[in-house]
């Protein structure tokens, strides 16, 4: 209802943004750099942060710039099964038969890797969201994947992305050989303080006004609710652009954040 009181032609905070027209923070540009590097190298990336931090959009956002000549990007999210439902899930988004057998998935996942390298020159890129959910198992599987000639070639580029836990859990004596082989890591953390403004700036600016609709002290409230988590933001935004607009107001006060804190609680 907020559009129309505002005179927005879109909804700010939806979640269908075009990767170009995503808003990067500080954190993001340090997370694009380092992606850069592990593209580079082909090696095994990890990427984690709090829930709503964005950094699958990020990542999303990176791998769409990507040329499609060049990339092959495979996005798992199934992370909950054994081994054999991951690399089923692999081999279907690489549009291979999906085998019955565990190492008939795993040749062919491999030839297929091989074929798209040494063939097609294109670089697989494979992202496992959703990381923290995998079996230990299954991360020991997955490095196994990443391994050809006896460690001397390195065809796969592998992405973990997950919540923070999975740092730790590959601290572990457990999982050390694939810790080992981790060549960036980077933790996402929420927009800074003075991004916040720039940040709601950004969205307002697509929806189609330059105007301020949120006062200093709102964007301080919402800072302080959300520790700068754009989800969090997002979704508390929304509601209090709803609360201003209920109370006939021209823009957000603090005490229409406050009172959309019920509604995102």
């Amino acid at each position: 209802m907020y559009r129309k009181h505002f005179g927005l032609t879109q909804h700010p905070f939806a979640k269908d943004i075009a990767p170009e027209e995503l808003f990067v923070s500080q954190a993001g540009r340090e997370l694009e750099v380092r992606l850069g590097h592990l593209l580079e190298l082909r090696g095994i990336g990890l990427v984690t942060g709090e829930v709503g931090s964005g950094k699958t959009t990020l990542c999303r956002k990176v791998t769409a710039s990507l040329h499609s000549g060049l990339y092959r990007v495979v996005y798992v999210s199934l992370t909950t099964g054994n081994v054999t439902d991951l690399y089923k899930s692999t081999a279907w988004e690489l549009g291979l038969p999906t085998e019955r057998s565990l190492a008939a998935l795993f040749r062919c996942i491999r030839a297929e890797v091989t074929r798209l390298t040494l063939e097609s020159r294109m670089r697989l890129v494979l992202i496992v969201d959703e990381a923290h959910h995998l079996r230990s198992d299954v991360l020991e599987n997955l490095r196994l994947l990443t391994n050809y000639e006896m460690d001397s070639h390195s065809r796969l580029c592998l992405l973990l992305v997950g919540q923070a836990e999975l740092r730790r859990r590959l601290s572990m004596a457990v999982h050390e050989a694939l810790s080992q082989r981790i060549v960036i890591r980077h933790h996402m953390l929420g927009l800074a303080r003075e991004e916040l403004p720039l940040y709601l700036a950004h969205l307002l600016h697509r929806a189609g006004t330059e105007l301020p609709l949120f006062e200093p002290a709102a964007t301080e409230a919402l800072f302080q609710a959300t520790s700068g988590l754009p989800r969090k933001v997002n979704l508390l935004a929304h509601h209090a652009l709803t609360a201003a607009a209920l109370s006939k107001s021209r823009a957000v006060s603090a005490a229409h954040v406050e009172a959309a804190l019920p509604e995102v609680s």
